[in-house]
């Protein structure tokens, strides 16, 4: 059977080119030797149920071992422990029926259903005690179960745990999900949260994550498929599609099927270029696949807008890095500290987060602008460019900004539409987010020139004179010698006379020119 880059559920040895299991992370087999009870929590689509599959089967294939994974997934809805509990033993019944283990036509045949504070305890107690080797078991998705079937879960969970050494129960147990144990959230009564701490689960020995896969792991997964096939993915090559992914495992893959599958049409005598991964990265962004979708439906969600805006602007220090909603993007894989700077997760997450937050208006803006800036050599006309903006903006401002969730960045994500609308096709935009700098740095690509821009809004008297140097240091980055301070002042008070103007700047031999917006 040939061999392929997979992106759809957990990958199969025997079907896809995949990094062991064993290689992702080589505590999970001490714990389970050692009988502990620990979480594996991390990001969508970054190879977790993958990872507990494999241990699964290869634990059963030894002697030391049972072992069953479980996914709670289908059990998400059921808040009421009365609803909850019963439908997880369900789902249990059915992980044991379609295993290998044995005596599976006992477990929980003798559990008192009535009584949910001890069903799934008794009826694990009860299957243990019947077994020959000790039982670990990995349920998947726990942190999708909610409220009241959440605390009596892991309260059952905890009861096995303290008495296993008197009355059989599960040897080892893995909790794997996107969060941590301790970001468990139950609600039991309106307004009270409680789990915020390990209890009533505080027999977790570790936390584990799965990290992307570094370079060395890119490189190792794209050449299984040279091996296969002969055709090289050259050092260039891998190269970029980690500096695209940053190793998220689900989008290594993305970029690679894009690549033979889709762009080279399965012909392996074709030879891999880095224009290829461009192309591929392009065809992911605008197909929007259903991982990229996903991930990005959630910044509706108003604890993701509370930190991935002030990212757009700059605003780091609006941004608590101890605050569960940081931590929930985080987990999520939206966003990443690096460096101790918090910004999107890879480049691919950092172009769709804004063209996904002004797709409505860059789509709008498919019939209303123009395009007249771009000369028969190819060079976009960015001082007639911007200067068509500014009366885009004060004509039509209030009601497009009005239409934005992220109202404070409404400039930023409206500009970048106006210039995605532009150079379609012909070009791309780079996007720098500067955290904690009140700005965001652009970089528009077209036909090999480049034209350096730096977004800010007025916040301060000042914003003109600390964007100058901010942008002269930007434009020694790019290595240009012109470059545009686009300045948005929200200020109701004032009239677009006193808002919109245009005035150019020098700087170290740069020329700035500063548009109010």
């Amino acid at each position: 059977m040939k061999k392929y880059f997979n992106t759809a559920g957990p990958c199969n040895p025997k079907s896809h080119y995949m990094i062991p299991a064993e290689t992702r992370n080589k505590e999970i087999a001490g714990l389970i030797e050692q009988g502990h009870y620990f979480v594996i929590h991390s990001a969508r689509q970054s190879g977790k149920t993958t990872i507990i599959q494999q241990f699964v089967n290869d634990l059963n294939a030894k002697d030391d071992f049972y072992a069953l994974y479980c996914s709670l997934e289908a059990v998400q809805f059921f808040k009421d422990p009365k609803e909850g509990i019963p439908e997880i033993l369900n789902v249990l019944r059915s992980a044991v029926r379609f295993s290998k283990l044995p005596n599976k036509e006992r477990f929980a045949k003798d559990v008192d259903v009535a009584n949910i504070s001890t069903l799934l305890g008794d009826a694990l107690k009860l299957y243990c005690s019947e077994l020959d080797r000790p039982f670990v078991v990995f349920f998947d998705e726990v942190d999708g179960l909610q409220d009241g079937t959440l605390l009596t879960f892991l309260r059952q969970l905890r009861d096995g745990f303290i008495t296993r050494h008197q009355i059989p129960f599960m040897h080892s147990v893995a909790l794997v999900g996107l969060r941590n144990i301790r970001d468990y959230k139950s609600q039991i009564r309106e307004g009270q949260f409680t789990l915020g701490s390990a209890s009533p689960f505080n027999v977790i020995t570790k936390a584990l994550t799965l990290n992307n896969f570094t370079r060395d792991e890119v490189k190792s997964l794209l050449s299984q498929h040279t091996d296969a096939t002969a055709q090289l993915f050259a050092d260039e090559v891998c190269s970029k599609i980690f500096e695209y992914s940053s190793g998220q495992p689900w989008l290594v893959n993305a970029l690679g099927r894009e690549i033979i599958n889709d762009i080279l049409q399965n012909d392996t005598s074709k030879e891999i270029t880095v224009a290829f991964v461009d192309q591929a990265v392009k065809n992911i962004i605008l197909r929007r696949d259903t991982h990229i979708d996903s991930l990005l439906d959630k910044l509706k969600d108003p604890r993701v807008r509370k930190i991935i805006e002030p990212l757009i602007l700059g605003k780091e220090d609006e941004i608590d890095i101890t605050d569960d909603d940081t931590q929930y993007c985080l987990d999520l894989g939206l966003l990443k500290i690096d460096q101790k700077i918090l910004k999107p997760a890879n480049l691919i997450y950092g172009e769709v987060i804004i063209r996904t937050l002004n797709y409505r208006t860059q789509f709008s803006l498919e019939s209303k602008i123009q395009n007249v800036w771009i000369d028969a050599q190819g060079r976009i006309n960015m001082d007639g460019l911007l200067q068509g903006f500014q009366q885009f903006w004060r004509e039509n401002s209030a009601v497009w900004a009005g239409k934005y969730e992220y109202k404070e960045a409404a400039p930023h994500l409206i500009l970048q539409a106006f210039l995605q609308r532009v150079i379609n096709g012909g070009g791309s935009i780079l996007r720098e987010y500067a955290a904690g700098r009140e700005r965001m740095d652009l970089c528009v690509v077209y036909q090999n020139y480049k034209y350096p821009i730096e977004l800010k809004i007025k916040y301060t008297n000042s914003v003109v004179e600390k964007g100058l140097l901010q942008l002269a240091r930007y434009m020694d980055t790019v290595n240009e010698q012109t470059g545009w301070l686009v300045i948005f002042d929200r200020d109701e008070t004032k009239s677009w006379d006193e808002k919109i103007f245009w005035t150019s700047e020098s700087i170290d031999g740069k020329v700035i020119h500063v548009v109010g917006c």
